[in-house]
């Protein structure tokens, strides 16, 4: 499967990492999880540094609706999200949705920052 994570429930942290091609099915099943485990408020950390998609941009916009409605319901944890540099154009439009949450949120090309930075976060 190209997304494992794991939860640490004593750090209150989700941690996912995306590897290959990621589908629309993959990333449903992600959030899923995260609404069948109650884990919006904790804090997420995703690498993507070695994921790609054959997504459309349709795919990855109806994800980022999904995403957004749901913050609108839930309140939602910190996020630290580590995407390659030539990813950045491709996800921008979904980090644009999320970073409207109220939350802290930053962007990584490196997983080691975003560790520290995310480990930092109060829930």
């Amino acid at each position: 499967m190209p997304l494992n994570w794991t939860i640490d429930s004593k750090a209150k942290l989700l941690t996912a990492v995306a590897e290959g091609d990621v589908t629309r099915a993959d990333f449903e099943a992600y959030l899923d999880m995260i609404d069948q485990a109650g884990l919006h408020t904790y804090r997420k950390l995703f690498d993507g540094t070695l994921a790609d998609t054959s997504m459309g941009s349709e795919h990855i916009l109806a994800i980022g609706v999904r995403m957004r409605t749901s913050h609108q319901t839930n309140p939602v944890g910190p996020l630290a999200v580590v995407v390659a540099e030539d990813k950045i154009a491709m996800v921008s439009r979904v980090l644009g949705m999320l970073a409207a949450a109220s939350r802290p949120m930053r962007v990584f090309h490196e997983v080691g920052p975003a560790r520290e930075w995310i480990r930092k976060q109060p829930l």
